[in-house]
């Protein structure tokens, strides 16, 4: 099963309001309560994705039980109860940090002197927490943000947070609708200043032969290439970059800048090795909050 082949577990639109009035209301303990039990019945109801957290963590941590399965299904929730946080401007600055501080005073100056930064995000943790960073005035007030996505990926959850939303300063481009145009317009953008994220670590639905296969926790695994053509394409710092809830409450904010003297056709293995590296690190290290719920590894894999 592929990613796009995923049905949306998603509460439905009335729901997710429902939660939203009790939120606004009694707080966030009250909504996780409510939220382990939607959980709890989403992950009855689904077998197929069940069995691929199952997979996956039978790899990651040498345990596919039941149980650990659940525990990766409510982390995943969990996430999206943060972002309800994250996009009502609830998350204040003092809950996230950067794990490096050097790498830090590299992005900030970066950042002030509008370099234009290129984020190859991913899937694990929560890559929102970035939000509270460039909504607290920190650094650069006027910070711009563009962003690629599936245009039917969690549409019922998306739409649910853009009516939530105090206003949305993200500019959402649909991977599907990517050209020409869309490059030139990004690099102008970039040029300005502003930032774009994208993920590296799920192929197009609607580019599937775009890939690369990449050795990730000791398995294959199909990495989309034009992320990473892009990047260098564009011609601005690129950072990789995750963001991890922590057991204070609080998100810590990894970030690893690429830097290559290389030749175009090295570089870009370099900089495909070195965020596969990245990635593969923190995935061992945060397990439960890889949201990959199909099958990821591209070599079979039985339960």
């Amino acid at each position: 099963m592929k990613w796009y082949e995923v049905k949306e577990q998603a509460a439905g639109a009335k729901r997710l309001m429902l939660l939203w009035y009790i939120y606004k209301i009694a707080g966030k303990k009250p909504v996780k309560f409510i939220v382990f039990f939607v959980t709890l019945f989403a992950f009855l109801g689904a077998p197929n994705i069940r069995r691929c957290s199952q997979k996956y963590l039978k790899i990651a941590v040498k345990n596919g039980s039941i149980i650990n399965a659940f525990r990766h299904f409510l982390n995943y929730s969990y996430s999206l109860v943060d972002k309800i946080e994250m996009f009502t401007d609830n998350f204040g600055f003092k809950n996230i940090y950067f794990e490096d501080e050097n790498v830090r005073k590299v992005f900030y100056n970066d950042l002030l002197e509008k370099k234009g930064i290129y984020f190859l995000c991913s899937h694990l943790g929560n890559v929102d927490a970035m939000r509270t960073f460039f909504r607290s005035g920190e650094t650069v007030d006027d910070t711009k943000v563009n962003l690629f996505l599936e245009e039917n990926q969690c549409k019922i959850f998306k739409d649910f947070m853009n009516r939530i939303s105090l206003d949305n300063p993200i500019t959402v481009y649909p991977v599907e609708n990517v050209d020409v145009t869309t490059s030139i317009e990004l690099k102008q953008k970039l040029d300005k200043g502003e930032i774009l994220f994208i993920a590296g670590d799920r192929v197009s639905a609607h580019n599937k032969s775009a890939v690369f296969v990449k050795d990730f926790l000791g398995h294959k695994v199909l990495f989309p290439v034009g992320a990473f053509k892009f990047a260098l394409v564009l011609d601005v710092p690129i950072y990789f970059i995750a963001c991890t809830a922590e057991k204070n409450g609080k998100y810590c904010i990894y970030l690893k800048k690429f830097e290559s003297d290389a030749k175009r056709k090295e570089k870009l293995e370099i900089l495909k090795n070195e965020y596969v590296e990245f990635l593969e690190n923190l995935t061992k290290k945060y397990p439960l909050q890889f949201y990959h719920f199909y099958d990821f590894f591209y070599d079979k894999i039985d339960l």
